[in-house]
């Protein structure tokens, strides 16, 4: 697994997926975005099998400057309307790839996550910031409009007058605003946020995959779609869960009065390597 921009390790059933240009701060140059789409391939094709959990983050400080604002500049105006509307199309894939896997996906933000930067860790499921971890929604600082599903995301999370305040003025969100807002999930020193983004993964990875995934499915549909519906849903996830051989597994150790599988409460209180830890309420 082999890339140029982004880095894929799979171990013990977590993906950890590195954005890998760190002296750009992991700006999304085309052959990153290239990447990100042959990496998401691999992850749509072994979530839930030998892939339970992803990590996405980024290398060298930084998760991601978001668009490659100098290519943009030596393109200059050569694309038409057509070719740029074509191009972000292209990302959509990309976006709901990433969205819809059927497994939890954890952000790791150290340092800067903007403009589509920050629309792609809000991607996630969970989102660890460290201390120095700061989310700009930079488009309006070179008069554009946010992409990468940030619109669709950004609302549901914060509300959408907080939304608009963020895409309008472009400033700076720091880790502990990040949390209040409940865009972070937890704030670690830079040094333990990887061991505590491990850490949540080890735990989920004792989770159901495959109830969780289809938890994650009705769940990303919940905001515009009639009770009705998802109550349909809802019937449809259930019936396939209960055929899942955790379930027949959890059902047999409750009978037996044996430990449960799966435990949360159980869930180590502070990162491996001691490091403070910040958890939303």
């Amino acid at each position: 697994m082999q890339f140029t921009h982004v880095k894929l390790e799979i171990d013990d059933q977590i993906a950890t997926l590195t954005l890998n240009r760190p002296e750009a701060r992991n700006a999304l140059s085309d052959p990153m975005r290239h990447d990100l789409d042959e990496a998401l391939k691999i992850l749509r094709a072994r979530a839930g099998s030998d892939v339970k959990v992803v990590i996405l983050t980024g290398s060298g400080g930084a998760f991601c400057a978001g668009g490659d604002v100098k290519s943009m500049h030596e393109r200059g105006g050569a694309r038409t309307a057509f070719a740029a509307r074509e191009g972000l199309r292209e990302s959509h894939n990309r976006m709901m790839d990433l969205l819809n896997l059927e497994v939890p996906v954890v952000v790791a933000v150290d340092g800067a996550a903007a403009g589509a930067g920050f629309n792609l860790a809000l991607i996630g499921d969970f989102i660890l910031a460290s201390s120095r971890a700061f989310f700009v929604q930079s488009f309006v600082r070179i008069g554009l409009v946010p992409d990468w599903n940030g619109l669709f995301l950004l609302p549901r999370l914060v509300g959408l007058q907080k939304a608009k305040e963020i895409m309008f003025t472009g400033r700076r969100i720091g880790a502990e605003e990040a949390l209040d807002l409940g865009i972070a999930h937890s704030i670690h020193e830079p040094g333990a946020l990887m061991d505590a983004a491990r850490d949540l993964a080890r735990r989920l990875c004792l989770a159901p995959t495959r109830a969780i995934g289809l938890t994650k499915n009705i769940l990303n549909q919940s905001f515009h779609l009639d009770a009705r519906t998802i109550l349909e849903l809802e019937a449809y996830a259930q019936a396939t869960a209960r055929t899942d051989e955790y379930h027949a597994a959890a059902v047999k150790r409750f009978v037996n009065k044996e430990p449960t599988l799966f435990d949360w409460n159980a869930r180590p209180e502070r990162s491996a390597t001691g490091g403070s830890v910040k958890v939303a309420n």
